[in-house]
């Protein structure tokens, strides 16, 4: 790679693997590289957001490879917004998540006002949402080459009507000193409490994180869409607390 993870402003969370938190939402992007492909996870709150992490990304990919892959794990602008920056690349989203864009275009668009994005930033986004090509209901493997495994999990509903999960899996050879990895979106948060907002689907919110837990097992790294990578024991204690909260088991 022509520069590090870390003179970009990312953190690289495994050999092959990067996050990075954005400013003013604390927004987590994930990036994910392998042999001949790479993925991006979620995309930034604006148009110009999403087209810096382009061009972050391809500065960490280097001239001969470039982000093939998006994944969207759930409805809200800080992480929507800026995917129409990512043009040519295969978008990926939890089933359903085209049918928020398509009917719930205008109440993204205030959501994203209300929450500080400059209107003009918010209605164009808004104006270019992406529908992703591919709609996850279960689970879709993506191998990006070089032995680089990605599973998306359509792990929801839970802090939306639509959550979908990114695990990149060990390989040997590859990620095989690391353990494995979980990208959550928002079912997790570490830098704040999660947010249920009207979309929230609460009753089922502990059993998303129960299927988070399984896929990623005790030693996995939890990577929340919003603050620092978190363990296991983490998660379960953010599960409990929701539970309680929200008077389910």
């Amino acid at each position: 790679m022509s520069v590090t993870w870390e003179e970009l402003g990312w953190e690289r969370v495994a050999p092959r693997v990067g996050r990075r938190r954005l400013p003013v939402w604390d927004c987590t992007v994930g990036l994910v590289v392998g042999e001949g492909a790479a993925l991006m996870i979620d995309a930034g709150s604006s148009l110009g957001e999403g087209a810096r992490l382009r061009t972050e990304a391809q500065r960490l990919l280097g001239p001969d490879r470039r982000v093939t892959h998006l994944a969207l794990t759930h409805p809200h602008f800080d992480h929507v917004f800026g995917a129409a920056a990512f043009a040519g690349v295969e978008v990926f989203g939890p089933v359903g998540l085209d049918s928020v864009f398509a009917h719930d275009r205008e109440e993204l668009r205030t959501d994203a006002v209300r929450n500080g994005l400059d209107p003009r930033e918010a209605a164009e986004a808004a104006d270019l949402l992406v529908h992703p090509r591919h709609s996850v209901s279960g689970e879709w493997t993506l191998d990006l080459g070089g032995g680089v495994q990605v599973l998306l999990a359509n792990v929801g509903p839970g802090h939306t009507g639509h959550d979908l999960a990114v695990l990149i899996q060990g390989t040997p050879g590859t990620l095989s000193s690391s353990p494995e990895i979980v990208f959550c979106g928002d079912l997790v948060e570490e830098s704040g409490e999660p947010q249920a907002g009207p979309d929230a689907v609460p009753s089922h919110w502990p059993a998303a994180l129960d299927r988070l837990l399984d896929l990623g097992g005790e030693d996995a790294v939890y990577v929340p869409g919003h603050g620092a990578a978190v363990n296991a024991a983490f998660v379960r204690a953010q599960r409990n607390a929701l539970a309680a909260r929200f008077g389910v088991s």
